[in-house]
C-alpha cells in the first residue's frame, strides 16, 4: 500500500460528497497500514459549516483508537485543508498529511502556513489532477 492507494479511497469518499450535492472532499485516516477512518463533507447534509471531510475523519479515527492524539496515523484528503481543519490536524497531532489538489482560495498554506503541528510530515500533490478535477467538475456541473 502507498500514498496512491490511500488517495484512491479518498477519492472515492469524495465522490460520495459529490453525488449527496456536497462539494466533493474526502478523506480517509491510515494507522499502521489500515484504514481506521473514511469520511466526506456533509456540511449542507448536517447544515454544519464544521462538518468537513477531514473534522468527520478526525472524528472517528478517535473515536476508532480510543485516544485523541493521532500521531502514529496518516490522513489523506483530496484537497488542501482549510484554516479550521488544519487547526484539528494540529490539536490531533497528525503523524502525517497527505493532500492532492492544493486550494489556492482558502487552503492553510495561503492564511496560515505554520497552523500545523511542527512534527507533522506533509506530502502535496497526491494524484492532484484527479483530485482537482472532481473539484472542477462539481463546480461545473452547479453553475449550470
Amino acid at each position: 500500500m502507498d500514498d496512491n492507494f490511500y488517495m484512491k479511497q479518498a477519492l472515492a469518499e469524495a465522490r460520495k460528497a459529490a453525488e449527496r450535492g456536497e462539494v466533493p472532499v474526502g478523506a480517509v485516516v491510515v494507522c499502521k497500514e489500515r484504514i481506521i477512518a473514511r469520511a466526506h463533507n456533509l456540511t449542507e447534509t448536517l447544515t454544519d459549516v464544521t462538518a468537513h471531510a477531514e473534522m468527520q475523519a478526525i472524528t472517528a479515527a478517535a473515536a476508532t483508537l480510543g485516544g485523541k492524539y493521532l500521531s502514529e496515523c496518516t490522513l489523506y484528503v483530496t484537497v488542501e485543508p482549510c484554516v479550521m481543519c488544519a487547526g484539528a490536524i494540529a490539536w490531533a497531532q497528525m503523524g502525517r498529511l497527505v493532500f492532492g489538489a492544493e486550494d489556492e482560495k482558502r487552503g492553510y498554506q495561503r492564511y496560515a502556513p505554520q497552523a500545523l503541528h511542527p512534527k507533522t510530515v506533509v506530502v502535496k500533490g497526491v494524484l492532484a489532477d484527479d483530485c482537482a478535477a472532481l473539484m472542477k467538475d462539481f463546480f461545473v456541473t452547479k453553475r449550470r
